[in-house]
């Protein structure tokens, strides 16, 4: 059954599927899967030793039969010389390996023809495209030069009033150091408003512009906490000349963040209050 030239296995494969038609019970399904199992591993079997048996390969047979097939001729072969000196003595004939490589030749594909996909290149500039004039738009000239008028007001504006507002943190900061010059002033309740924290927002950044034209700046107390304090007048121009000099950095602030800081120093009034109140208090 194990032989490559017997059918038996294939025929007892068919003979178990004519009876399986007739199956009514388990114990003749159990039968027929058994004899399933028994059938695979026969069949494992089989195909195990069909292949073993192609990949055996004789190479002296196959030496043999090359040199047959470029004509050796053993009855010239002298009787002094070694089976080498006579192989390479001349007993092949000349052609022997030009007869081997031309019927080599012929199993072997050749390299297909090199070939452009999408044709062969052309030197030839492009032409080139004949360009279309558009006709300009006369209407809405008028309104269209007026925004941006609009715009560098506004913008114009906007920066007049970072400037004033910039102006009077600076003038606080210098009364609440000229008041007390040998306490230091805490950064966080210089900027906090606990009642706000857009305006705590909104003084940090102009806070920042003090510091960036060196009119104050700001260092750490033996808590590692920052304090700020105003520059002088010579100190601020030296502090101008050195601008390479200053750091800048990121400041990082949500709104639980403001809330833990109003609770931890525990501010109850801002240092810096609204312009609209200051404004009022002067008056």
């Amino acid at each position: 059954m194990l032989s490559s030239k017997s059918n038996s296995l294939t025929e007892a494969l068919q003979e178990a599927n004519k009876l399986f038609s007739g199956v009514s019970q388990a114990r003749e399904a159990a039968l027929d899967a058994q004899f399933l199992v028994l059938a695979s591993n026969l069949g494992k079997e089989k195909a195990n030793e069909l292949h073993s048996e192609m990949t055996v390969f004789d190479s002296p047979a196959f030496a043999e039969d090359l040199l047959t097939f470029m004509g050796l001729n053993r009855l010239e072969e002298e009787e002094n010389n070694s089976d080498d000196e006579g192989i390479t003595g001349g007993f092949l004939p000349t052609n022997a390996w030009h007869k081997l490589g031309a019927e080599a030749e012929r199993y072997f594909r050749r390299s297909p023809s090199f070939h452009y996909m999408l044709g062969s290149f052309k030197s030839d500039p492009p032409v080139p495209r004949q360009r279309i004039e558009r006709q300009k738009k006369k209407g809405g000239t008028e309104e269209k030069r007026a925004m941006p008028a609009q715009l560098k007001k506004m913008e114009e504006s906007h920066q007049e009033a970072t400037e004033k507002e910039v102006e009077r943190i600076l003038g606080l900061l210098q009364t609440y150091f000229t008041d007390d010059p040998n306490t230091p002033i805490s950064f966080f309740d210089f900027v906090i408003d606990p009642n706000s924290f857009a305006r705590t927002v909104e003084n940090i950044f102009h806070v920042s512009f003090i510091i960036r034209d060196g009119f104050a700046r700001i260092k750490l107390d033996q808590d590692k906490l920052p304090v700020i304090e105003p520059s002088g007048e010579e100190e601020g121009r030296e502090n101008d000349q050195s601008a390479q000099v200053r750091n800048q950095v990121v400041i990082s602030l949500s709104h639980q963040d403001w809330k833990d800081i109003v609770e931890t120093f525990e501010i109850t009034e801002p240092m810096i209050p609204p312009p609209g109140i200051s404004q009022e208090n002067e008056s």
